[in-house]
């Protein structure tokens, strides 16, 4: 079993500025950038103009080590401590769905573990510790 750990900072629209300032402070360079009005829209459900400018997410490199920052979706709301979480890549959905159940016992589940347009498998739950962790599994794997 092959796993990575990046970290992941949710904010509450204000990713781009946070991205700008990492890139600054840390030396981030950005390997992928994609907003929510980027993404497929569902025409049932039309985003306002300031939901479609929120970053739904992005990649930043520091030395060897790549992580994430995006903002909320809509309707969610950002706890102190819920800001920042683990995002576990796994190799396969059947991994995926091992590590999400199994972390997900005695904790709560934030989003259900299923197929987006991004990932065969994608879900975020809480462990029994309050420590939020993302599980995902990359297209093609």
């Amino acid at each position: 079993m092959t796993l990575q750990l990046n970290p992941f900072i949710l904010l509450d629209g204000h990713a781009q500025q946070a991205i700008e300032f990492y890139q600054e402070v840390l030396g981030a360079k950005l390997l992928f950038k994609q907003t929510a009005g980027e993404g497929p829209q569902n025409p049932d459900a039309p985003m306002s103009e300031e939901a479609k400018a929120r970053i739904a997410h992005s990649v930043l490199r520091v030395g060897e080590t790549d992580f994430f920052v995006a903002d909320l979706e809509e309707g969610l709301v950002l706890h102190p401590g819920n800001g920042i979480n683990i995002c576990i890549t796994a190799d396969n959905t059947a991994e995926a769905e091992q590590l999400y159940h199994s972390l997900q016992k005695g904790g709560h589940v934030e989003i259900e573990l299923g197929p987006t347009y991004f990932s065969p498998a994608y879900g975020m739950v809480t462990d029994k510790f309050g420590v939020a962790f993302q599980v995902f599994t990359k297209r093609g794997r």
